[in-house]
């Protein structure tokens, strides 16, 4: 999304928040297959930038009282797939957030196959427009054109993709995209999200997971969204939007054509509490994972997710310490030491240097049915 007065070109529908899925960086690394590259980062405790020169590692262990990741990092509000990231390996997340442009290229194509998979499913549902933005308050406003037109087709029990949703989780702004929404034959309202597969395998039991606490913060935020739960002085507050300002003239003109008449960002932030508060949208009944393998289109499996609010809050509450600067990052445990032989930032890190657990070639146990 555009931050800053150079005019660039988002996609109507699919604007939503950027909420990449992740599942795709995990695909190459939960594999029992994962060879050595020559771009993973090395014991001298650097990464590769750009032209092929090193990048030093810098010391992410801090004085907590000087200042917070959130600060830090300069972050606004947080994605949904950075909390599951954390579920998956905190210290791995904060690696990804010091050097975020470290990509394989192996992993690279593989969410670029992913984005089209997604892409196409999403035209399958509506047509996307393009609408030149000139500020993160039409960027702004685009998410919330999105919801708009979403609610009544979702009001007379139709699909919908690629939902946004927003709400503030101990203090800190959460935003998301559901993948789709969609109705039962028994009327129940679910929520389905794809996951694509570079390998034609299910993901392992530890990824999966990863990606039932992923959907289950999707529930727990739209709950929130359609209960009356989330506040527009919150949103305001943590992302610093300023809702007095004009919309842009291409953004007004879709949102007039719409049948919206709104002129500011403020009008259509107050448009959208009020027609969430309005619709009378139930809260989600059913999560559910579809796992598809990119290259073939075949349906690997599907996960049934059950929702367990207190499971959930729980783990937010304990990842929520270390985005606030309460605590400093945590590595795997000793039982999950499996995960350090698939990770970029292995041989740099300071969690297994200090012996935050004993050994990385410990296989994950599989646990016999009761």
């Amino acid at each position: 999304m555009a931050e800053t007065e150079e005019e660039e070109t988002v996609s109507e529908e699919a604007s939503g928040f950027s909420d990449l899925s992740d599942s795709e960086f995990l695909d190459l690394e939960d594999t029992q297959e994962s060879s050595a590259s020559p771009s993973k980062p090395g014991p001298s405790y650097e990464l590769p930038g750009k032209d092929d020169k090193r990048i030093r590692l810098p010391k992410w262990k801090r004085r907590l009282d000087v200042s917070s990741p959130m600060e830090r990092f300069h972050l606004k509000y947080l994605y949904v797939t950075d909390l599951s990231t954390q579920y998956w390996c905190e210290q791995q997340m904060v690696y990804g957030k010091e050097f975020s442009g470290f990509l394989t290229p192996e992993k690279s194509a593989i969410l670029d196959t992913g984005a089209s998979i997604h892409l196409a499913r999403e035209l399958e549902v509506h047509d996307l427009v393009n609408i030149p933005i000139t500020s993160k308050e039409d960027a702004w406003a685009v998410k919330f054109l999105n919801i708009l037109s979403m609610i009544p087709t979702l009001q007379s029990e139709g699909r919908i993709r690629e939902f946004p949703v927003f709400g503030e989780v101990e203090g800190v702004l959460l935003v998301g995209v559901i993948d789709e929404l969609h109705y039962t034959a028994s009327g129940e309202l679910e929520l389905a999200e794809l996951k694509t597969r570079g390998n034609p395998v299910l993901p392992s039991d530890a990824q999966k997971k990863k990606d039932c606490f992923q959907v289950s913060l999707y529930k727990y935020i739209f709950d929130a969204m359609v209960q009356g739960k989330v506040t527009a002085a919150s949103l305001i507050h943590h992302t610093k939007l300023h809702p007095e300002k004009p919309l842009g003239p291409s953004v007004l003109r879709h949102a007039q054509q719409g049948g919206y008449s709104v002129k500011s960002l403020g009008d259509l932030i107050e448009l959208v509490f009020l027609s969430l508060t309005l619709s009378d949208l139930p809260l989600i009944d059913s999560l559910k994972i579809e796992y598809v393998h990119q290259e073939t289109a075949t349906v690997l499996g599907t996960e049934i997710v059950t929702f367990e609010e207190k499971e959930v809050r729980s783990k937010v509450q304990h990842y929520m310490t270390y985005w606030m600067g309460h605590r400093e990052p945590q590595g795997v445990d000793v039982e999950e030491a499996w995960k350090c032989r698939m990770c970029n930032y292995a041989d740099i890190c300071e969690w297994k240097k200090s012996g935050g657990l004993t050994s990385a070639t410990q296989e994950p146990q599989v646990k016999k049915a009761k």
